[in-house]
């Protein structure tokens, strides 16, 4: 029996993680390596040999570390159909199986455009690697798509069992938990999600992940069928209808926040 799937965050930039995953032996991957440098300084240090490279979206702090591993590792990279990524990546449509024998691992692809017209998910295992679409207690800019988009991204995703993992790009809950109690002052659910996250920080602990039954919870966008965010949404415009209505006013709403 294999051992168990571990999911450990390497740090880069201001607040990305990249996701290493690995069953305690030397094989592993790498999910959005934006910066190859604390990627080697991990594998190196810990005798890790990488196996293949799994990427959301194309966005340079999920991506730019490719090259610099692929000039190390002859490794498969699994990512989006998107012509501004190099012919290294092998692109993955909704419906897809990724799978990495050497972790006994085999992902679901999901199709989530909204921040990006490309963006994907993988999902299986429990977890779900989100990229920069579903964040904890947030949602990704609409840099490429539309409050409907973003709306189809989010019921898709919460199909996945409520104790799915989320793994997101970012360390964002905090700041995050901060607006949603704008929209929800009263969600006893973000508000223990806030008080629980603001702790984390403060012991130099992440966040991550998230759990999909939370975010349904207390995430205002995974709840813009919700009444209470509803009126929140057409307090700001009266022409807020349920679903991705509010998801556009919402989103705008933090994006001027």
């Amino acid at each position: 029996m294999a051992s168990e799937l571990v999911i450990e965050p390497i740090p880069a930039h201001a607040d990305n993680y990249i996701w290493l995953i690995h069953r305690g032996g030397e094989a592993c991957a790498v999910v959005d390596p934006g910066d190859d440098t604390p990627v080697l300084e991990v594998l190196r240090a810990r005798g890790f040999e990488l196996c293949a490279i799994l990427l959301t979206h194309h966005h340079w702090d999920h991506s730019d570390g490719i090259p610099g591993l692929l000039a190390q590792f002859d490794v498969p990279v699994y990512g989006p159909d998107d012509r501004r990524l190099g012919d290294w990546c092998q692109a993955c449509h909704e419906g897809d199986r990724v799978t990495i024998p050497a972790l006994d691992l085999a992902l679901d692809v999901f199709d989530i455009p909204a921040h990006t017209r490309s963006h994907i998910a993988f999902h299986g295992h429990g977890l779900a690697f989100t990229g920069d679409t579903l964040f904890s207690i947030g949602c990704g800019r609409l840099f490429e798509g539309t409050p409907d988009d973003m709306q189809r991204a989010m019921d898709k995703l919460a199909t996945l069992p409520p104790e799915t993992k989320v793994y997101c790009g970012h360390e964002y809950t905090v700041s995050n938990c901060a607006f949603a109690l704008q929209v929800e002052p009263d969600n006893p659910a973000l508000a223990e999600r806030a008080t629980q996250a603001e702790a984390l920080r403060e012991n130099g602990q992440v966040t991550l992940p998230s759990r999909l039954g939370d975010e349904l919870a207390a995430n205002p966008f995974m709840r813009t069928r919700e009444p209470a965010v509803v009126a929140a949404a057409r307090r700001r415009d009266p022409e807020a209808t349920p679903g991705a209505s509010t998801m556009g006013v919402i989103r705008a709403w933090k994006d001027h926040a």
